[in-house]
């Protein structure tokens, strides 16, 4: 399919005169490993329960990126088809992801919690030919959930089994059988190249207001901003990433797939979160640098393992997803000898901006940083004008590594003919050009760095025979950050428990991740005049709730 890019014609020669895009492709970093560094690990992966790691040096991850690619382009996948994978972060993600850029597919990574409800959607709207899937992780049948899809989802051709058996066995297909000696691999991969303004990347966004939107990134998007990215972090070919947050969101995707590469460096992988294992990880690796939401940092900080590890190696963690309280960033310093960074991104946008290696500790834990070199940001009041410093205003962003578009949903882009993209976030900045998201504009709730759909939430619902009406706002939470409480009003003569509203939810084959965790039955909601609900009157009411524990 045909992937229509909407950045603004000048914007795009700015950035290549300007430099600020490098027109390169991920899988040109690789070569260049190749040649010089094939030998040295690439990818450690940790998976749970595995007795050892796993690890892939460059040479090893190269020809299998080469089988996956060629075995893909004899599936008939060609430039601009769309290759789903809904795995967890194993090192078969990230070879395929630069097996689809070796051909100019288009890589489109779910999130390994989505169950058939965001699936088929997600599937079908993406057009996706090919999905890949693990046998089973943390105990659920992928296989099973995308045999029931399949009638669903008019283009998916092919499913691939990731230590399946048979003929949808992932190994058997693609990696044990050496297609480069049935094919001109160098060949076939000169005339798919593609360009470097070209859509590689389809990642949803779980939207707030109804179905998720696709956001498009195209290689000069992604790259340039790692390569800035770097830059500010201070980052070189020596360093040992870990990534433990999901590799199939933005975060995990540019910062443990490939940022790496793009360094020369290694990735070590985590696919189950477990603190007192990552202190061990770091320490037996080596590991110098992992970015991750607020949680994973308050977990590591208290992990007991840290008392009996060497932490010396571990320079920078960077943390972003929800304002860092200050006391952890102190007890992070102390306790694992840690510099920490903090940072503000989206999906649309990758990271836009961080504190900076010698900012004094306050910039860090009372701001979101400042924007990466060809990034910009810009608080506007209401009347469209610039806000004073230090109002709150709606913020915006423009440059370099802003996404290309929604796929098949232009007039959704929300970017003006001077690049400016509404963010949806509230914020205000500080005299320095700091930045400190305040609140959001759209209703959303950021649950461990993961965006909650309300609005879905709530119509699944509304479907419940009992309920009236119904409103989920965030309640605070020391570790996530943020949690989900629904408000509801019950008709006449009805009850409704807890455990009922969960089961109901379930039944719609929810995701887990975005089930409340607490209900809170209420007379009558607070309203307008107009008759709308007034939610941050339930937020202040939320304030003081934490999950039911039941």
């Amino acid at each position: 399919m045909h992937h229509q890019i909407q950045i603004p014609k000048d914007q795009i020669s700015a950035f290549t005169k300007s430099g600020l895009w490098p027109n390169r492709l991920i899988t040109e970093y690789l070569d260049e490993n190749l040649a010089t560094i094939p030998d040295q690990p690439a990818i450690t992966e940790y998976r749970n329960g595995a007795r050892q790691p796993t690890q892939r040096s460059y040479l090893e991850l190269g020809l299998m990126v080469r089988r996956i690619a060629l075995g893909l382009a004899t599936l008939g996948i060609g430039p601009g088809d769309v290759v789903a994978a809904q795995l967890p972060n194993w090192h078969h993600f990230t070879a395929l992801y630069l097996a689809c850029v070796r051909i100019g597919a288009v890589f489109n990574p779910l999130m390994p919690i989505f169950r058939q409800r965001e699936l088929a959607y997600m599937l079908s709207f993406g057009e996706a030919k090919t999905i890949i899937v693990p046998k089973s992780y943390r105990g659920f049948d992928y296989p099973g959930m995308i045999a029931e899809l399949r009638g669903k989802t008019s283009t998916l051709k092919d499913v691939f089994v990731i230590e399946g058996e048979g003929e949808e066995s992932f190994d058997a297909y693609f990696v044990d059988r050496a297609w480069e000696k049935e094919f001109d691999a160098d060949n076939l991969f000169a005339e798919r190249k593609p360009g470097p303004n070209d859509v590689t990347l389809l990642m949803y966004t779980s939207g707030t207001t109804g179905e998720p939107k696709g956001v498009m990134h195209t290689h000069n998007t992604l790259i340039s901003n790692i390569v800035k990215y770097v830059k500010r972090v201070d980052l070189g070919h020596e360093d040992v990433v870990l990534m433990a947050s999901p590799i199939a969101h933005l975060t995990g995707f540019l910062y443990g797939v490939m940022m790496p590469i793009m360094l020369g460096g290694r990735a070590v992988l985590m696919d189950v979160w477990n603190p007192d294992k990552a202190v061990h990880i770091i320490s037996d690796e080596g590991v110098t640098f992992t970015m991750a939401s607020t949680p994973f940092l308050s977990d590591l900080t208290n992990s007991p393992a840290v008392e009996e590890c060497d932490l010396n190696s571990l320079h920078t963690f960077l943390t972003a997803g929800a304002p860092i309280p200050r006391v952890l960033v102190q007890r992070a310093s102390e306790r694992l000898g840690v510099l920490v960074i903090s940072c503000w991104g989206m999906t649309e946008n990758g990271g836009v901006t961080t504190t900076q290696r010698d900012d004094p500790p306050d910039k860090v834990f009372e701001t979101d940083g400042k924007p990466l070199d060809g990034m910009e940001v810009r608080v506007v009041g209401n009347d469209g004008v610039q806000a004073p410093t230090g109002e709150e205003g709606s913020l915006e962003v423009r440059g370099m590594g802003s996404f290309a578009g929604y796929l098949k949903k232009p007039e959704l882009y929300g970017t003006d003919d001077q690049g400016w993209f509404e963010t949806g976030d509230l914020a205000r900045m500080d005299t320095d050009g700091y930045i400190r998201i305040t609140g959001r504009s759209k209703d959303v709730i950021i649950r461990g760095g993961e965006n909650i759909p309300v609005a879905e939430v709530e119509e699944l619902l509304y479907h419940h025979p009992a309920i009236q009406d119904v409103a989920i706002v965030a309640m605070p939470d020391e570790r996530l950050g943020e949690r989900g409480c629904a408000f509801t009003t019950l008709k006449t003569g009805e009850c409704l428990t807890f455990v009922e509203m969960i089961a109901h939810l379930e039944d719609q084959k929810l995701t887990r991740n975005y089930l409340p965790e607490r209900l809170e039955v209420i007379d009558q909601m607070p309203r307008t005049p107009s008759g709308k609900i007034q939610k941050f009157r339930l937020r202040e009411m939320a304030k003081t709730l934490s999950a039911t524990t039941e």
